[in-house]
C-alpha cells in the first residue's frame, strides 16, 4: 500500500517501552503497511481517532483503548471533524506473563479495542498510563522498570473487563462469592453465610458455583487457603503450625495432609525447595 501524501510511516526504535502523549491535532497521519515489531497501545482521552483497515474504518471515542499486534497493518490519524485527539500511547514488548492479557476483541485483523464504560476504571487506567509516561521519561535510574510496572497495572485493569477473558462471563453473584472467599480465607467456611453474600439460596449457589468454576464453594475456599500457604512458606518465617493457625486450620497435621494433596509435597519439603540457604525465596 502507498503512503498517502502527508502521512508518515516512521518506525519506532524497538525497546521494552516507548511511551508518549499527543494533544490536539499534533499526531500525524500514520500508515505502516507492515506494522511494527512491537505492540502499540493507544488510549483516547479526548476527541476522536480514525483507524482505517481493509474493509472499513473505526472511530475511537473518549476512553476507548486500542491495541495493535506486532506486524498488524496500522493506519490512524485525528478523525476528520473531531478537532482534536488527546491520547496516551505505548510501544512495548510485553513480559511473558502479560501475553494472556492481550487477547482483546478484534475490530480488524491485529487491531483490538476495549471500551471502558465504568468511570472509576477509566480514571484508574488513565492515571496509570500517565504515570507510565512520566516515570519512563524521568531521570530515575529505574525509569524503564517503573514505566513498565505502571503499564502492567493498566493492562491488568483492562484485562479485568476484557470479554475475551475466561472468567469474564462469570455471573456477578458468583464473582461476589469468590471475592468474599478470597478475602476471608482464615475464617471457617459457611455455605449459608456465603449464600447470603451472593444473594442466592444455598442450593442455587452450589449448583451455579460448580457450573461456572468447576469447584464447589468449599473446594474453592480451601484452594485459596493452600495458595496463600505456599506464599507464606516461601516468603515468611512462620512455622508450619503458625501458618496452619493463620489460615484457619485447627489441626496442623490436617493442614499438612491437605497441602501435600494439593502440591505433592509436605510444607517442610516445599519450603526447603523454594527457599535458599540465606532464607530468601529462590527465583522461579
Amino acid at each position: 500500500m502507498k503512503i498517502p501524501p502527508g502521512a508518515t510511516s516512521f518506525l519506532p526504535t524497538v525497546v521494552p517501552l516507548n511511551p508518549g502523549y499527543f494533544r490536539g491535532r499534533s499526531i500525524r497521519h500514520t500508515v505502516r503497511p507492515a506494522g511494527t515489531r512491537d505492540w502499540l497501545l493507544i488510549y483516547t482521552l479526548r476527541g476522536s481517532g480514525l483507524y482505517r483497515y481493509e474493509g472499513g474504518e473505526f472511530r475511537s471515542g473518549p476512553d476507548d483503548v486500542t491495541l495493535f499486534r506486532p506486524g498488524a497493518f496500522q493506519d490512524y490519524q485525528c478523525a476528520p471533524g473531531a478537532g482534536e485527539w488527546d491520547l496516551r500511547y505505548a510501544h512495548f514488548l510485553p513480559r511473558a506473563e502479560w501475553m494472556p492479557w492481550l487477547n482483546w476483541p478484534e475490530q480488524a485483523a491485529g487491531l483490538m479495542v476495549l471500551r471502558l464504560k465504568e468511570p472509576a476504571l477509566r480514571r484508574r487506567i488513565a492515571l496509570r498510563l500517565r504515570d507510565m509516561v512520566r516515570l519512563s521519561q524521568s531521570a530515575h535510574p529505574r525509569r524503564e522498570e517503573l514505566g513498565l510496572n505502571a503499564l502492567e497495572e493498566a493492562l491488568l485493569w483492562c484485562d479485568s473487563i476484557n470479554p475475551q477473558r475466561a472468567s469474564a462471563g462469570l455471573d456477578p453473584r458468583i464473582r461476589k462469592a469468590m471475592d468474599f472467599l478470597t478475602a476471608h480465607v482464615a475464617e471457617s467456611f459457611s455455605e449459608d453465610a456465603l449464600a447470603r453474600v451472593a444473594g442466592l439460596s444455598a442450593s442455587h449457589l452450589r449448583h451455579l458455583f460448580r457450573a461456572q468454576t468447576g469447584d464447589s464453594p468449599r473446594q474453592f475456599h480451601e484452594l485459596q487457603r493452600l495458595r496463600r500457604a505456599k506464599d507464606l512458606l516461601a516468603m515468611s518465617r512462620l512455622t508450619v503450625g503458625e501458618i496452619a493457625h493463620e489460615l484457619g486450620f485447627d489441626n496442623p497435621f490436617y493442614f499438612t495432609l491437605r497441602f501435600k494433596k494439593y502440591t505433592g509435597e509436605n510444607p517442610t519439603a516445599f519450603r526447603k525447595r523454594v527457599v535458599g540457604k540465606d532464607g530468601t525465596a529462590k527465583p522461579n
